[in-house]
């Protein structure tokens, strides 16, 4: 059988989204590659330290012959918008965790707000893709 072991985020530069993962919420670089072959195609991946599990690939929006441009456009239209997809993070303190990102700058959509499964709140990266951070409640089998 085989697993996950990676996820893709739409971004709209590389270098400002790897900044914004790695030091303001702290996730380390699993993977930067260019590949020249591939028209300097990157591969960058990053993850929360000591996780073995997925990596988030932060990959750029490709040109042609890939996708047009107006395509693109849409794509960075729903990225704006916090419409083309996201992640859910969990956490053992979520007040913590919004008290770190929040003095290091991450926009939240929402701050923590009691729902039935624990405490959940929202959070977007500079590209304006739109994460869900939530503190599962003990006993939830949602």
């Amino acid at each position: 059988m085989f697993q996950l072991s990676s996820v893709q985020v739409w971004v709209n530069d590389q270098d400002e989204a790897l900044a914004w993962w790695t030091e303001k919420i702290g996730f380390e670089v699993r993977a930067d590659a260019t590949v020249a072959e591939l028209g300097d195609f990157r591969w960058l991946t990053v993850g929360p330290p000591g996780d073995t599990g997925p990596e988030i690939v932060l990959m750029a929006i490709p040109p042609e012959p890939m996708f047009t441009a107006e395509t693109r456009g849409q794509i960075e239209s729903l990225m704006s918008k916090g419409a083309s997809g996201g992640l859910f993070f969990t956490t053992a303190d979520i007040q913590a965790d919004y008290a770190r990102l929040t003095a290091a700058g991450v926009e939240f959509t929402q701050e923590p707000t009691e729902v039935p499964y624990g405490v959940d709140c929202g959070f977007r990266d500079p590209s304006g893709n739109h994460f869900r951070l939530a503190q599962i409640r003990e006993g939830w089998a949602g």
